[in-house]
């Protein structure tokens, strides 16, 4: 059993698929591993702490039976993947229909890691909460870094300073991780999500919720969050326009997969904010929660600074690549192999989840129409 590491292209992409941990693993699992040179340069691991590991470093992916990438790999490395392989990682199927050609064109199997089932079983596999949770951390690091103030209350002879206000939009697992770090800092913290469920986590870590109150479910049966009725986005809009002016930071993380971000901060409400206040939009790659935020950049209007970096968890990407290895170790080693050989479950809800293509023919239901 070969499995290939491949690096990754994407610009300012710094994570990897497999550490030297995860390499050992494979290999203790009875497979052999190649990794691309370079491929840990960005988590600062040179192609000798592989080679320690065990693995051979070679850029050739075609005799690989297992190809593990973070982001959705060049066409390049697609045309030599040997047909009947499996490629894992996360392959943004939502915005990448000419990829799902090509893994066909292969006859790659491929599986897509965002779209993993949110049930128990599959919890040390998912990749979108362990790099969500470090984008959430980042996020206010970011935004503590930008702002021009003190984030704790402090008494000193000279006189106190207030704490900083600090507002999170969306309380998945990257709004919770903003919270709880922003309260460890010393802010007051408030937040707001479409989901009631929501409340209890947010007051559960000392923040205050912020509540729209409707009747309409606000998630899908997945455990993500839906698109809501005009009526309730124009409740939404007001409670956000009344709480934000009062604020020092604002955390932006609402997204609903496969479509644009929704608007939650309107040009009007960032006109309306602290100067010297500051945004991070999480969004930013799918549009933004805000219509001001520029991709990959930080810019000021109306004297408010909004941060709209795309890839937040690659900021953080020494522990980002250790949580993501594991998430596609857990998955691979439950999934896919028995000692020595390759034997997919099939039939298992994890992997019909996750797989986008199959000997030349999309079969996820969510894109095979």
């Amino acid at each position: 059993m070969k499995i290939a590491v491949v690096r990754e292209q994407a610009e300012g992409e710094r994570r990897v698929a497999a550490t030297p941990d995860a390499v050992k693993k494979y290999i203790a699992f009875g497979a052999s591993v190649s990794v691309q040179n370079n491929s840990g340069s960005g988590i600062s691991l040179a192609d000798a702490d592989y080679t320690a590991a065990g693995a051979n470093i070679s850029d050739d992916v075609s005799d690989a039976d297992i190809i593990l990438c973070v982001r959705p790999p060049s066409s390049k490395i697609i045309s030599n993947i040997k047909s009947g392989a499996i490629l894992i990682g996360m392959l943004d199927p939502y915005s990448g229909r000419d990829s799902l050609e090509a893994y066909n064109q292969q006859k790659i199997s491929a599986f897509s890691l965002e779209l993993l089932p949110r049930i128990s079983r599959a919890q040390s596999m998912d990749v979108l909460s362990s790099q969500s949770n470090l984008a959430g951390y980042r996020a206010v690091i970011d935004a503590v870094a930008t702002l021009g103030k003190a984030v704790p209350m402090m008494m000193t002879a000279a006189g106190t300073v207030a704490p900083a206000k600090v507002l999170v939009l969306g309380a998945g697992v990257a709004g919770l991780q903003a919270i709880a770090t922003a309260k460890r800092l010393g802010a007051v913290v408030s937040a707001f999500d479409v989901r009631p469920v929501a409340k209890e986590q947010v007051e559960s870590l000392g923040a205050k919720f912020i509540e729209v109150a409707a009747q309409e479910s606000a998630e899908t049966s997945g455990g993500y969050a839906k698109e809501m009725s005009e009526d309730y986005k124009r409740k939404q809009s007001e409670l956000i326009a009344e709480t934000i002016t009062k604020q020092d930071i604002v955390i932006s993380t609402a997204l609903i997969p496969g479509r644009p971000a929704p608007v939650l901060i309107t040009p009007e409400m960032v006109a309306n904010m602290k100067q010297g206040s500051v945004i991070v939009d999480l969004a930013a790659a799918s549009g933004g929660n805000c219509p001001l935020t520029e991709l990959d950049k930080t810019v000021i209007k109306n004297g408010v600074m909004l941060i709209g970096y795309s890839n937040m968890p690659s900021r953080v990407a020494i522990d980002a690549s250790q949580l993501y290895a594991r998430n596609i170790y857990n998955f691979v080693s439950t999934l896919l192999l028995e000692k020595d050989r390759l034997n997919v479950k099939w039939d298992d809800e994890l992997v019909k989840g996750t797989l986008l293509t199959h000997e030349g023919v999309t079969v996820n239901p969510i894109f095979a129409k």
